[in-house]
């Protein structure tokens, strides 16, 4: 068997039946003998009582014994390397199984597919064989663990977890007490010339010792479980948990290079630790080296294996065991020889078995040292198929040994490859070349060239990528890949293929085949419908004919490109091939000649065997079964019958075509339906009866596709790569590989990593752009399909890796012992772009100033900046270096520390604070943090003061930041000075006082550097809550570290931290109370760029409040759902959003039922403005309920209800019916505004109507209470207003009017209803209007005394007149008095008095409303006012008291000459006036014609008996007192009768001549 290289160890590219079969035919034939003995060998070492000091004899004698075994094994590994490292492996692999109850054998035995060592196979008799099992050594056990679980059927997981621990406990008793097996194999080893002697007497006492034995195995059955159960109690974790502790410790090795090293230990606790290994301090990553390291567990062993040693795999490796109750390491070492002499004849004579492994023996017959190297080396390469490839490389060997040419191989994912067609290999003597005729996708694989020179080798690998070809259809899907034949037979031949990478945009709908006979060109279709499932009978065949085929993918946009051909397969049965092997066959068809046997008296056949179905899909059935035994010896046909399941009713399938093979496809079944079948023989003699019938069998596909990858995961590789792994699909039958797919960030394209599918969990990624981040994503396949992706993988961006840290600087002193020191120091200012792992200390003497040489003071890591060196010496002098160490490895020490001298301090108080650090440096503030004191004193630290000054002060400058001590180890300090540098230092306190402060931590200057950024809060669309910082100047390896409160959360299972170029983002998973705190960000390898952000509960709150808010989106509405009516009784259900994608989708809903456009509903939605309608003709009975609109705009949802039912319902309904009437009323001449008043500034009532519609033929007529109104104005309804004005409204105005439009088209009216409240309304109205009229109050001075008034436009009861003096209501008497005179509202005070001044308020009340006028009377207004009225009243005084004639005298007096003239007139004067008469202006004295008299006081008589013509004039009576006099006067005319008729005699002629 072909040698494997170590890369099977990193791409599972391969067979893994191509190099285990040996082996498990070995280990099965090794188990059937060691069942037999192994029990004997259990139960004797249960039973053994040898005391501990015998044991510990045998123990070191056998590892003497075994030691030696070793390195024989070890010197002769170029003749049974292979042979003994499997047998040493399957045997304690086998004891380990065993005896600990496991007899599957898949529990016991590892896959060495991985671990096979590279020495070429040599003829050596195996170790397996049972002769040589005394050579293994026994006295240490190694374990075998698989890298799968078996669960066996019916043990509970409980049940698993508990035979697992019982496993591992026996293990770790038996390892320590298996002292019969050691003894018979030692004994074994030393006596061979004993053998023969201690067979007999076996002989003899075989029966006493198997009766012993059986015995021994009760016993040690009884005890085992005793322990078991023991062990269970010590592990109950209600009882207590126990820390880490190891039973086997793993030990110490030295091998040669290019040797295999397994690390073992076995470990105890509860709960179950957690391992984890160590190399110099740095864990282990088996991805950062594949290959190199096979780290496996199992039932509490743990094995570390390292492949390939060479000289830097010396190191000290830790396993450290953890788990909730503690940590607990243990330690071995690994030196790795080479051999560096010159070369030793007498070691060569010795034998092959004292050389060390890098020698070799060449055909000459002297051995030498090779050393190869590759030069101009083939990279990672990237081709197309059809194009040409050539990969190759010089090979230089030295020393050079003419006419001894290397062994070159060249290797496709850990398989030979050989000459063909596709490729070719060439050697020149100096460059080994592999070329590639025309690449196909199969081509796609790593490569590795190995060159073996003796027996020693070197090998170097690189993958080689194939892009698929130009599609000829645009969309089309890719070509598929490796056609294979998994099954042929006369009849037909099973053909299977891989799905392609690439489906062109669209899902595969299946593959057709293609066939050619070999010897033609002709390609025939096998399938008229494509076919899902990658496998396919295909039928039809010739016998003996050899055919290839070929496979096509189809999608919607067309038919893909072919697959490359398979390998040329002949119809025919396997044995027949075998049995025609050596007939040649004819060149130009490709036929085999088939001669069959001359037929004889046959019999008829019997039935067909071992009928069963072995595939079945939605396509096809494939039926196996055995021959009959009763044939005779001609040949036999087979008829396949088939019938519904659950019938009777049998169907012969094959009528016109027989079957010739024990095999046969069934195609033309209903998909879904359920069949048996059965199988009859027939030949010459006749058809035979038929076979069982098979088991139902449903016509669908069996095998599912695989579940979807999960757990992506990128991590950097080199600056164009990237490694992907990934957790395998669970459940997954049939694994072909994996596809994964690449992406550059924010392009939403993504490409295809590999077109040929791998195994495997891990896959490199090449050919990537250097600096642009990726994500990435997983598909599984198998025969059924491919998978879902994955979930898109974190992104990450592609640069190289990481570097070792720079020194780290200012160690101090923290604290001194008489016999140690503890050292502090800071962080070096660059981590390498990696977290920083550890840290190494040396340290020097220095005796009188010269410092002797360096000591390591730590062989492990130290991970704080603190460390404690023991062991010194008391008074001595010492210096130091630290040294900073992360996962590229250690980087340079720092420079020399000062000398401190190692004495015991015997302080109270504690140490100074150590490691200080400032960030988040600001212009008025920033944040100081530091660590505790390493020596706390007398008492624990109780707190820390924090001083502070400018860093040019002077030391007596200090002060304190904080009057209380803090309990934090940080503070932020605020009130900073721009621009001003400070130096900072801590000082720890206790009950014992204040210690010393720490080193200075500065200077610093106050400044917010340009480009400053901070922590930015965010709530994402989906809720998600997180924050966000952005660094412009970061160097090339920082990283981004959060903390809470200036605590790490690296480990937080409440966060989840992503980072991405310049850019981190720390996510809450579920935000609340217990992530209140301060969170901040700092940058690595910057000078302290950092920033922070407080969460309190305010903020929470409302950062909750916008998570609910983003997390279930609403599409925002500008106006909810309602419903109106439009003019012609149309019902409109409408919303409006604020705004509407043109994805924007809407259901309606009427009571919790979809309502879909029809004759009934109809639907629109205006995206632009966000107007969501619906209308419907006219609403009826059944419309009553609830209606819904829900929008859906992408992830946004809303809705929006309206509920009309009851009376609310009616009255929509009602306006509908009231629309469309009006929309029939509309046709003639009708109301466009119905009748309605309003108050004119002049406070009268205008009744006013709009009217539409008419023509000059249109009558109105006005009505009140029914009563025609006659209207002195008609009506032009040229602006189509019709108005009634009605003057000084008031109570006698209420009614109801009405007003009538009509010509002959028809007629509307108009009914206004002024009564009871409505008149209420209108007269408050008018009253308003009224009281808004009024004039500003106005004194006046009467005769009474002093009037405020004002006037109106004019005066209705309702308007309420209230008076108000000095903020008092007046009450009203015969004094103060208010009343309305026509237009005036007055306020009358009589007699006023100083108590009057002041401020008067009149208040008009309109029902609703007060409004006021004031006036002020006091001051001036006042006493004018009050002058006048004195001066009114005088007058009045005078007016009332002067002389005046009252009346009696007329203003003229006609009497007839010779009448008697009589005139009586009253007189008033107080004092009594004096009497005067007049005639034209003369005094006229009293006679006897003329009669004068004053009578009384108070009556004046004027007398004429009998009047002349003389006595015609005029006449004045004057009254006169001492107030004034007063004349009144009259005219007397006398005329005589007979003149008078004379003048009128005269006067009518005249008239009658005026006329004419």
């Amino acid at each position: 068997m072909m040698s494997l290289p170590f890369y099977q160890k990193l791409h599972e590219h391969y067979d893994r039946s191509y190099h285990n079969k040996n082996l498990r035919t070995t280990m099965s034939q090794y188990q059937q003998e060691k069942k037999s003995s192994a029990i004997y060998t259990h139960g004797s070492t249960a039973y053994s009582s040898r005391s501990s000091a015998a044991h510990r004899q045998k123990s070191e004698a056998i590892s003497q014994a075994s030691a030696t075994s070793y390195q024989q094994q070890a010197s002769r590994a170029s003749e049974f390397a292979l042979s003994s490292a499997v047998s040493q492996k399957a045997a304690s692999a086998y004891d380990y199984g065993f005896s600990h109850g496991l007899t599957d054998s898949s529990l016991m035995l590892e896959d060495y597919s991985s671990k096979l060592s590279p020495q070429t196979k040599r003829a050596k008799k195996s170790l397996l064989s049972g002769e040589k099992k005394e050579n293994l050594p026994s006295d240490y056990m190694v374990p075998i663990f698989s890298g799968r679980q078996v669960h066996v059927s019916g043990i509970t997981d409980t049940e698993e977890e508990r035979i697992k621990e019982a496993a591992a406990y026996i293990a770790q008793r038996n390892l320590l007490a298996r002292e019969e097996g050691v003894t018979a194999a030692k004994q074994s080893t030393v006596s061979k010339q004993s053998t023969s002697m201690l067979r007999q007497e076996e002989g003899f006492e075989k029966s006493r010792k198997v009766a012993i034995r059986e015995k021994a195995e009760h016993l040690s059955l009884k005890k085992t479980l005793e322990e078991t159960e023991a062990y269970h109690k010590k592990l109950n974790e209600d009882n207590l948990l126990h820390a880490p502790e190891f039973v086997i410790k793993p030990r110490s090795h030295t091998v040669w290079e290019k040797e295999n090293v397994k690390l073992h230990c076995s470990v105890a606790g509860w709960p179950e630790p957690r391992l984890t290994w160590y190399k110099n301090q740095v864990p282990i990553d088996v991805h950062a080296n594949p290959g190199k390291y096979i780290i496996e567990s199992r039932y509490g062993m743990h094995t570390l294996e390292i492949n390939a040693c060479d000289f830097e795999d010396t190191a000290q490796y830790r396993a450290s065991a953890m788990n909730v109750k503690g940590e607990l390491s243990a330690y071995a070492s690994v030196v790795v020889k080479r051999y560096k002499g010159e070369f030793d004849e007498t070691r060569f004579h010795a034998g092959a078995s004292t050389l060390p492994l890098s020698f070799a023996v060449t055909p000459y017959g002297y051995a030498s040292k090779f050393e190869i190297h590759f030069d101009d080396k083939f990279d990672v390469s990237f081709g197309r198929e059809g194009e040409t490839m050539s990969l190759g490389c010089r090979v230089v060997i030295t020393p050079e040994i003419k006419h001894f040419q290397p062994e070159i191989q060249w290797y496709r994912n850990g398989a030979p490859v050989s000459p063909s067609k596709w490729v070719q290999t060439h050697w020149s003597g100096d460059r080994a070349t592999l070329t590639f005729s025309h690449l196909n996708k199969e081509d796609e694989g790593l490569y590795t060239i190995h060159v073996r020179m003796g027996e020693y080798y070197e090998q170097y690998s690189a993958y080689v990528f194939v892009r698929d070809a130009d599609a000829e259809i645009e969309g089309a899907p890719a070509s598929p890949l490796d056609v294979v034949s998994l099954d042929a037979n006369k009849d037909y031949i099973i053909i299977s293929w891989k799905q392609p990478a690439v489906d062109g945009g669209s899902p595969i709908l299946g593959y057709f085949i293609d066939k050619c006979e070999v010897g033609t060109d002709s390609w025939s279709q096998c399938n008229d419908t494509p076919v899902k499932f990658a496998r396919f009978p295909v039928t039809g065949l010739i016998e003996g004919r050899s055919y290839i085929f070929r496979v096509r993918a189809v999608n919607k946009t067309g038919i893909g490109l072919p697959s490359r051909v398979s390998e040329p397969v002949a119809a025919l049965d396997p044995a027949e091939k075998a049995r025609l092997k050596s007939r040649p066959s004819a060149p130009w068809t490709g036929q085999i000649i088939v001669t069959e046997e001359e037929p004889t008296e046959g019999i008829v056949p019997g039935p067909p065997t071992d009928l069963s179905v072995i595939e079945a899909t939605q396509s096809y059935v494939v039926l196996s079964w055995k021959p009959p035994r009763q044939r005779g010896h001609e040949g036999i046909l087979y008829f396949v019958e088939k019938c519904d399941a659950g019938t009777e009713n049998w169907q012969q399938v094959n009528m016109e075509l027989p079957v010739k093979s024990p095999r046969f496809a069934l195609f033309d079944l209903t998909e879904g339906k359920s069949y048996r079948f059965r199988v009859r023989c027939s030949n010459s003699a006749g058809v035979g009866e038929p076979s069982e019938a098979t088991e139902v069998t449903m016509v669908e596909d069996k095998l599912d596709t695989p579940k979807p990858p999960s757990n992506i995961i990128p991590s950097r590789n080199t600056d164009t790569s990237v490694v992907v792994t990934w957790e395998e699909s669970k459940d997954a039958k049939e694994l072909v590989g994996y596809y994964i797919e690449s992406s550059i960030v924010g392009s939403g394209k993504w490409e295809p990593c590999n077109n040929n599918p791998v195994k495997g969990t891990r896959f490199t990624c090449h050919g990537l752009t250097t600096g642009q981040s990726y994500i990435f994503r997983v598909r599984a396949v198998n025969a059924a399909g491919l998978s879902e992706y994955s979930q898109d993988s974190e992104a990450i961006e592609v640069k190289a890796a990481i570097a070792a840290p720079s020194p780290p600087y200012d160690i101090t002193c923290l604290e001194s012992f008489r016999d140690s020191m503890v050292l502090g120091w800071k962080q070096p200012d660059k981590t390498g772009g990696a977290e920083i792992t550890g840290y190494y200390v040396n340290y020097r003497e220095v005796i009188d100033g010269v410092p002797g040489r360096w000591r390591e003071a730590n062989i492990k890591a130290v991970s704080d900046e603190a460390y404690k060196i023991s062991n010194l010496k008391e008074n001595m002098v010492y210096q130091f270096q630290v040294a900073a160490m992360n996962i590229a490895g250690l980087g340079a020490p720092s420079a020399v520390s000062a000398s401190f001298k190692c004495e015991e301090w015997t302080i109270a108080v504690p140490g100074p604070p150590h490691s200080l650090k400032y960030s988040e440096v600001r212009k008025t503030s920033l944040v100081l943090q530091w660590k505790p004191p390493v020596h706390s004193g007398r008492t624990p630290v109780t707190g820390y003061f924090v001083d502070m000054k400018e860093a040019s002060a002077k030391e007596d400058q200090w002060r304190g930041l904080n009057e209380a001590a803090l309990k934090n180890t940080y503070l932020r300090v605020q009130g900073l000075k721009e621009g001003v540098s400070y130096v900072f230092r801590v000082r720890a306190v206790n009950q014992a006082g204040v210690g010393k402060p720490s080193d200075l931590a500065g200077p610093v200057v106050a400044e917010t550097r340009p480009g400053t950024k901070e922590v930015v809060v965010n709530v994402d669309d989906d809720g998600v809550i997180s924050l966000n910082f952005e660094c412009d100047q970061m160097a090339p390896n920082s990283e981004f570290t959060w903390s809470k409160d200036y605590v790490p959360t690296e480990e937080s299972p409440r966060l989840e931290v992503e980072s991405k170029g310049n850019k981190t983002k720390m996510t809450f998973k579920d935000l609340g109370m217990e992530d209140l705190g301060i969170y901040s960000c700092d940058v690595t390898d910057t000078d302290g760029i950092a920033s922070s952000y407080l969460i309190d509960e305010e903020e929470l709150k409302r950062l909750l409040a916008l998570s609910q808010e983003h997390k279930f989106p609403t599409v925002p509405v500008k106006s909810e759902l309602a419903v109106e009516i439009l003019e012609k009784g149309q019902v409109r259900f409408w919303m409006q959003a604020e705004k509407l994608s043109g994805n924007a989708k809407v259901n309606y809903i009427f009571n919790d039922k979809e309502i879909f456009e029809g004759p009934k509903y109809k639907m629109h939605i205006d995206r632009n403005t966000g107007i969501i309608e619906m209308f419907m003709e006219k609403l009826q009975d059944e419309d009553e309920g609830t209606y819904t609109f829900q929008v859906q705009d992408g992830r946004a949802t809303g809705h929006s209800t309206l509920v009309l039912i009851g009376d609310v319902y009616k009255k929509l309904q009602k306006e509908a019916e009231f629309q469309r009437q009006e929309c029939i009323r509309k046709q003639g001449p009708h109301f466009a505004e119905y009748l309605s008043w309003e108050v004119t500034g002049e406070c009268n009532v205008l009744l006013k109507c709009k009217v539409a519609n008419i023509k000059k033929e249109t009558h109105i007529v006005w009505y009140k209470d029914e009563r025609e109104i006659s209207v002195d104005e008609k009506h032009d309804f040229k602006d189509g207003i019709c108005t009634l004005l009605i003057t000084e409204f008031s109570k006698k105005d209420a009614g109801i009017y009405e007003v009538i439009l009509k010509d002959d088209r028809g007629k509307d009216k108009s009914r206004l209803k002024l009564v009871d409240e409505a008149f209420k309304e209108l007269m408050a109205e008018v009253c308003k209007t009224i009281a808004l009229s009024a004039t500003d109050l106005k004194i006046q001075s009467t005769v009474e005394g002093i009037r405020l008034y004002s006037f109106v436009t004019y005066y209705v009861d309702d308007l309420k007149v209230n008076w108000s003096h000095n903020g008092t209501a007046i009450k009203y008497t015969d004094r103060v008095k208010s009343g309305v005179t026509g237009e005036q509202i007055w306020l009358q005070i009589n007699e006023p008095t100083p108590s009057d001044k002041g401020k008067y308020v009149m208040e008009l009340f309109d029902g609703k409303t007060g409004h006021q006028k004031t006036v002020d009377l006091s001051g001036q207004a006042y006493d004018e006012a009050f002058d006048e009225f004195q001066r009114l009243k005088q007058a009045a005084i005078v007016e009332k008291n002067r002389a005046r004639v009252v009346g009696g005298l007329p203003d003229v007096v006609t009497i007839q000459e010779g009448k008697a003239l009589n005139l009586t007139c009253i007189v008033w004067g107080d004092p009594t006036p004096e009497v005067s008469w007049l005639k034209n202006e003369k005094l006229l004295a009293s006679d006897e014609h003329c009669n004068l008299r004053f009578e009384a006081g108070k009556t004046a008589y004027f007398t004429i008996s009998g009047v002349r013509t003389s006595d015609s004039g005029k006449y004045g009576l004057v009254v006169k007192n001492k107030y004034g006099s007063e004349t009144s006067d009259f005219t007397v005319s006398v005329f005589i009768p007979e003149e008078e008729a004379r003048k009128v005699a005269e006067e009518r002629p005249k008239g009658h001549k005026k006329a004419k």
